[in-house]
């Protein structure tokens, strides 16, 4: 009741005004074939200055992609997700849970992996590094330093220009005059810049490019006690996605924000531990129970003196609006995510998929590995083909370098996916895939599959066509660079090169659905974006 009593004293704060913005600019005349006309579902600017519009125009693109994409023709032509969450209180290896669990969600960040630990002295302690998991704490050393019962472990892929700087990599740690407090993050704050700016303008000194380090300063400066009321003193302010992990030398709060854009479960070990994961496989591998899902807007907390566990409402209900990419390509097939399995749901992707495009005279359907399997497997049953492996994932090249020839770049390729002949040799192929970006990738593969004997290629892709740039915390290219933003169907089709194309449509998505389709956001395939970003007031101008 206490609790509870504090949040409600927390929302007391003034919430900010978000002004609406396009990006200026955007003259798109010279590209051909447009799918969507440019000003459909276009961000409209709430603002009559036009220096104020110039710099609505400057702030969109930095803040709508936010994120090194990758460059050269080999990068991978998926979105990435920005990183994962691991958290466990209550357990005497709570750090080497946390790695175990970081371990399970690779998949969300390989740019750099870090762990804070509460010592049995109520000291916060923090390994950070850049690499994989398993190099940042190769060293058993590393993992040894972090003894305690209670932990938190991040990993990410890096924000753009950020890709080698340390000091991006998370969880942070930082002591204010009440303590120590340690966060990590999964999400974007699309008011970011707008928060840094007034914060710096009233003495506040920032170490990192992260939009994270905001939500410390937020809670350093409030005014509110004690801390579950200054997190929701400091989230109220907060505009855009975030499911975040606070450790403190006694508590550890698990937060999502209003709308629910980024997952966030919590399950149990049978000692009594308290787990927290951006999705149930982590928990899994440490032998947790998945319990329920951290609820949009709540807050969690959990006091490792005493392991009680207490939830507050953060901020009052705002729609639901969780992340449909989840489902499509970034949680592992093995996990419940937005309580539902996410196998079943690509399976039923490809279902549809089947029912709206088949491809008649068909032999045989093959996935694009790993996350085009599920989706080609319910294509290949609801058409009554063949499902085969036609392509096989080498999953140990590396970071791809640029090649100083298109001849060894084609060979790079053949590294990554190679085909298997005797499948694909004479007949007539069916290729599914989970999305289609930039088309770099299934340009590719189509000529893979034409060099190893394909008699046709038919590529379909299990989701709408991605016209948007994501706000949330999803790694997508400028939308010049999304080529079904360019392209219509037909031009796209010539562009990779294969004999048919189709995506599942947005109604037929939403079919699937049913009435929770209201729930998810679909930006990136809609252009119809929940939260807006926040227009930032200039920055100071520099002392001289």
């Amino acid at each position: 009741m206490g609790m509870t009593a504090a949040a409600a004293a927390a929302t007391s704060t003034s919430r900010l005004l978000l002004h609406h913005h396009a990006a200026a600019g955007s003259d798109r005349r010279h590209q051909h074939q447009l799918r969507y006309p440019a000003t459909q579902y276009a961000l409209s600017l709430r603002c009559g200055s036009g220096r104020r519009e110039a710099a609505a125009g400057a702030l969109l693109p930095d803040r709508v992609t936010p994120f090194s994409y990758g460059v050269g023709e080999d990068a991978d032509d998926h979105p990435r997700e920005e990183c994962g969450l691991v958290g466990v209180v209550g357990d005497p290896d709570a750090s080497s849970l946390c790695y175990l669990g970081l371990q399970k969600l690779q998949h969300r960040g390989e740019e750099g992996a870090g762990i804070v630990a509460v010592g049995g002295d109520g000291k916060l302690k923090s390994v950070t590094g850049l690499g994989l998991v398993a190099d940042v704490f190769g060293d058993p050393s590393r993992l040894a330093s972090l003894p305690g019962p209670a932990a938190i472990g991040h990993v990410r892929y890096s924000t753009a220009g950020a890709a080698a700087s340390l000091r991006n990599v998370q969880p942070f740690l930082a002591g204010y005059r009440f303590g120590q407090v340690a966060v990590a993050h999964n999400g974007n704050l699309v008011n970011y810049q707008a928060l840094r700016n007034k914060l710096e303008a009233r003495g506040s000194i920032f170490n990192t490019s992260s939009d994270t380090e905001v939500i410390l300063h937020l809670i350093a400066t409030s005014l509110s006690r004690p801390l579950l009321a200054r997190v929701c003193d400091a989230c109220e302010r907060l505009a855009g996605a975030y499911s975040l992990l606070f450790l403190t030398a006694d508590k550890m709060f698990a937060v999502r924000d209003p709308h629910g854009f980024r997952p966030l479960v919590m399950g149990r070990r049978r000692n009594g531990a308290v787990v927290f994961a951006s999705e149930t496989c982590a928990l899994d591998l440490i032998d947790a129970t998945y319990e329920r899902e951290v609820q949009p807007g709540e807050v969690v907390v959990v006091d490792r003196r005493d392991m009680s566990v207490a939830s507050a409402c953060l901020v009052p209900h705002r729609p639901r609006r969780a992340c449909v990419f989840e489902h499509i390509y970034f949680s592992l097939p093995n996990s419940v995510v937005f309580s539902h399995a996410v196998h079943e749901r690509r399976t039923a992707f490809g279902r549809a998929l089947a029912e709206e495009s088949p491809a008649p005279g068909a032999d045989v359907v093959i996935p694009v590995p790993d996350s085009g399997f599920y989706a080609a497997l319910g294509f290949a049953r609801a058409s009554g083909l063949e499902f085969q492996q036609g392509l096989i994932r080498w999953h140990y090249s590396g970071r791809s370098f640029i090649q100083p020839t298109q001849a060894i770049r084609d060979l790079a390729v053949k590294l990554k996916l190679a085909p298997v002949r005797g499948v694909i040799a004479g007949k007539s192929v069916v290729v599914v895939d989970d999305s289609l970006v930039r088309g770099t990738t299934s340009s590719k593969i189509v000529r893979l599959l034409r060099d190893a004997g394909a008699r046709e290629v038919h590529m379909r892709i299990a989701s709408p066509p991605v016209v948007g740039s994501c706000l949330y915390g999803i790694d997508t290219p400028s939308e010049g660079e999304l080529i079904s933003n360019r392209m219509d169907l037909e031009g796209v089709r010539r562009e990779i090169g294969s004999d048919s194309l189709a995506f599942l449509s947005l109604g037929k998505l939403h079919g699937i659905y049913g009435d929770e389709a209201g729930d998810y956001c679909d930006a990136c395939f809609s252009r119809k974006y929940p939260v807006l970003p926040t227009l930032a007031d200039p920055a100071a101008e520099p002392e001289e």
